[in-house]
């Protein structure tokens, strides 16, 4: 874990022992420690005021030191078996399982023998405490609307959905595909369906009605949950009109259950039910149905490369446990917390970290309906407000967003409320990383950037302010989880020296993990255990620093090759981002007979900011210093916007369709289509002076 010892100096900072100099070229606290290599990157972070080291202060219940979670970690990968036997025992088991693992690899079954419920977990286990009475669920949409479900309320809500499906034919092991907005009968249909021990496949709103006839065929769903629409950015999207259109490609489907949400007028097939109807009816009572550990829980669509979506497989015991665990190392959950996790249900961070985990430990989450800019750039911090938020779950996509309005939006809000902020789907750069410590956290609330997949099913990388308070590096996803064998290898799959650029591989199997691929176990092994034999390798670049703490420098796929060199699309975007005036980037390459790939930027400057070739030579040279003259951009541009897809991910293949003048494809995901359009201007304008 953490190699170096480090001792207080008389003004109460902490200088790490080892060799890193980055270390000492600025104040740190025993929790705050910039890298060498990123503080080379981005030397504007030594001018860093203040004194973080009020964020933790030493107390009576927890000390200031690595030991705990160092030895926790090694008894843990010494005898994972009862490590995870010890944390499944968070959970209620109708029967308790007989073998923690069986291991064929590289098939997982965890907890084999035993029998549990997930809704139960999340609902059952609450009935006959306080937590009963008090919120599950806070919803906010973008227009203002608010409603508050209790537990007992939500535990009511899903006996009688459950009841509804059951009615409709829903069995142990049947398929339910989930295509709704983000309301809180979307987790009430997710828990339903556990409670049945129905396997639910959430499909996420933004899809096109192609999108949802693959999914759907693909699990052969028996029944489709959705809604008559929804809102994003006060439009309304027609949601029932997307399923109509699906139900011609989709024989499997025997009856589609629609929420009343928008209002809007929608046709009625033979197949058709209202919600609101149904559940009227329903009786309030449905015992769950117990499964076996290793019973499919959901099928999630992640895209493939060929094409053709992969459904992960995630079962119950093994993910609930690994959930339940780093739940509560991570955020250190505590029953009176506001938790606000500001992911789409229809990703694995709203499966894992907004329905199961938060119910489990019977705190109030917030779930939030809209896009994050609407109808003003604020609306986090809105919502965080008013509900006394304690925890901020968020993207780094959005904290640049809201970064390149400047600190007075933030600062006109009380969040003094938030104890602890995380960040999770992708890599935040040190420049982000320091604004959401500073503006939003007031230097008093620690940053957990968590680094996991929808395949691994919960986090495996991130600092555990549940277990202990370790040094704070900006950007490093710090260490692996207890139990989780994660290191970084080399093309041999020999474990890479400390600062050298390798891969991550996870060396063990985990709770978590995917059962398979649905309906493909080839592809399974194929994609995820081939590349190094007897690991899991999840695809990413990633290194170990002198400490210990694991850098993610990107996919290991998305990489540009330029005259000879390997340069990672991730660090040329976190260095051009560490300039001063910009806010977000967009690396992408093009074919260059010279160089094998000319790197393009597409940069988005910061509110106030004047876009000019004065600032364009700013950015190259500063490119040019920091990171070096072979990354210096071929052409760069500015936009007001980039290409994002509604989850907040930045849509880089249009990107490389527009400077290769190649066809755009599909772009149903696409957060807002004028993105596109203002990118392709500014690209033709600069073209047309360069000519």
């Amino acid at each position: 874990m953490v190699a170096n010892a480090r001792a207080k100096t008389a003004s109460g900072f902490t200088r790490s022992s080892s060799s890193n100099p980055g270390a000492d070229l600025c104040p740190a606290s025993p929790f705050f420690d910039p890298s060498e290599r990123f503080l080379k990157q981005t030397p504007h972070l030594l001018s860093l005021s203040g004194e973080p080291s009020r964020l933790y202060r030493e107390s009576s219940e927890r000390k200031v030191t690595v030991r705990t979670l160092e030895q926790m970690s090694k008894e843990a990968l010494a005898d994972p078996e009862k490590f995870w036997g010890e944390q499944a025992g968070n959970l209620v088991w109708h029967r308790r399982w007989d073998r923690v693992l069986e291991w064929n690899p590289p098939f997982a079954r965890w907890f084999t023998g035993g029998l549990l419920n997930a809704s139960a977990n999340c609902l059952d286990r609450h009935m006959g405490s306080e937590t009963k009475n008090k919120a599950a669920i806070i919803w906010e949409s973008e227009s203002g609307e608010s409603r508050t479900l209790t537990y007992f309320q939500l535990h009511r809500y899903v006996n009688k959905f459950a009841n509804v499906l059951m009615e409709l034919g829903v069995n142990k092991g049947d398929r339910v595909t989930i295509y709704m907005p983000m309301v809180p009968e979307l987790a009430v249909a997710m828990l339903a369906c556990a409670r049945l021990g129905a396997t639910h496949s959430v499909v996420f709103s933004g899809f096109s009605s192609q999108a949802l006839v693959d999914r759907v065929n693909d699990a052969l769903s028996k029944v489709v949950v959705t809604a008559d629409g929804g809102f994003r950015k006060g439009k309304l999207i027609d949601l029932k009109k997307v399923v109509d259109k699906s139900l011609l490609s989709t024989p499997s489907v025997e009856h589609v259950v629609v929420l009343k949400r928008a209002g809007n007028e929608v046709k009625f097939g033979p197949k058709d039910t209202w919600w609101h109807e149904a559940v009227e009816r329903a009786p309030s009572c449905c015992e769950p149905e117990m499964v076996e550990s290793a019973h499919p829980l959901f099928i999630l669509y992640t895209s493939g490369t060929t094409g053709k979506p992969k459904g992960v497989m995630h079962g119950t015991g093994g993910y609930l446990t690994h959930l339940y665990a780093t739940a509560k190392w991570v955020f250190d959950f505590k029953k009176t917390d506001v938790f606000f996790c500001t992911a789409d249900i229809g990703w694995v961070t709203g499966h894992s970290y907004m329905v199961y985990a938060p119910l489990m430990h019977g705190v109030t989450e917030v779930m939030y309906d809209g896009a994050p800019d609407y109808p003003a750039p604020d609306r986090h911090w809105t919502v965080a407000e008013k509900n006394g938020a304690t925890v901020l779950y968020t993207t780094p996509t959005a904290l640049r967003m809201y970064m390149k309005y400047g600190d007075a939006i933030p600062n006109s809000f009380d969040l003094s409320a938030l104890r602890l902020l995380g960040t999770v789907g992708e890599q935040i750069n040190p420049e982000v990383w320091m604004w959401y410590f500073k503006t939003i956290g007031k230097e008093r609330c620690p940053v957990v950037d968590t680094w996991w997949q929808t395949e691994t099913g919960g986090i495996m990388l991130s600092a555990c302010t549940g277990i202990d308070f370790v040094p704070m590096k900006p950007g490093s996803a710090t260490f692996p989880v207890p139990g989780v064998d994660a290191a970084v290898v080399d093309d041999e799959g020999k474990v890479a020296a400390p600062g050298t650029k390798g891969y991550l591989v996870v060396r063990k199997p985990w709770p978590g993990m995917l059962l398979s691929l649905w309906g493909d176990d080839e592809k399974y092994k194929k994609t995820y255990w081939s590349r190094f034999a007897g690991m899991y390798y999840p695809g990413d670049y990633a290194l170990a620093d002198g400490d210990g703490y694991l850098w993610l420098l990107g996919r290991a796929d998305d990489v540009l090759k330029v005259a000879g060199h390997r340069l990672g699309t991730m660090e040329l975007e976190s260095a051009f981002v560490s300039h001063k005036c910009i806010a977000e980037a967009a690396v992408v390459g093009r074919s260059d007979a010279t160089k094998g790939e000319a790197i393009i930027a597409f940069l988005v400057p910061k509110e106030g900011v004047e876009k000019s070739d004065a600032l364009r030579k700013e950015v190259v040279e500063h490119i040019r210093t920091t990171v070096g003259p072979i990354a210096a951009p071929d052409e760069v541009y500015f936009v007001g916007k980039l290409p994002k897809t509604r989850s907040g991910k930045i849509m880089r293949r249009l990107l490389k369709s527009i400077v290769s003048g190649d066809k755009i494809g599909d772009i149903t995901t696409l957060e807002d289509g004028a993105a596109i359009d203002e990118v392709r201007q500014a690209y033709d304008e600069l073209k047309k002076t360069l000519r």
